[in-house]
């Protein structure tokens, strides 16, 4: 199945009820601050992208696995906002820590084009991939966070 273009409406209408408000607030925000949005149906699900800048380039992305909703946050910038990375719950940073290396960063064996993350939270040094790095799960604990982090990533990217 091709990728079928959606509006934000439909999208919207596969998210859970206790989401929905965040999952606006996000859209508004983002919308607000000149990112571009697509809508999408996969044969995965419904996707959401959101891509910012001069060229665009990736900002976020929001999507359904069977576990629930997920947003993926592109955080090119993230060592300007490394303090922010430290006021992180636990499950965020379990989470970061789960996602994959950096082949690039860690073996160079990965495209020159390709640029993962190399960050610290608290002590630990992560050197992870830039497609899985920052996916979080939409849950009430993360929400705050999700929406500090992609503030903190488009002011980054406005400087």
């Amino acid at each position: 199945m091709a990728a079928e273009k959606i509006s934000f409406e439909q999208f919207l209408e596969a998210v859970d009820e206790n989401y929905k408000p965040f999952i606006q607030n996000l859209h508004s925000y983002l919308s607000d601050n000149s990112c571009k949005a697509a809508f999408e149906e996969k044969k995965s699900g419904f996707i959401a992208s959101y891509k910012y800048g001069k060229p665009p380039r990736a900002l976020a992305y929001m999507f359904f696995k069977k576990n629930g909703m997920l947003v993926r946050i592109y955080g090119e910038n993230v060592s300007e906002y490394n303090d922010f990375l430290n006021t992180l719950p636990p499950e965020m940073v379990q989470s970061i820590a789960g996602a994959g290396i950096c082949g690039r960063l860690v073996n160079n064996t990965c495209s020159l084009k390709c640029t993962g993350y190399d960050f610290t939270i608290g002590d630990e040094h992560f050197q992870k991939c830039r497609y899985n790095c920052f996916e979080f799960s939409v849950t009430d604990e993360n929400n705050p966070y999700i929406k500090l982090f992609v503030e903190s990533e488009i002011k980054a990217r406005m400087a």
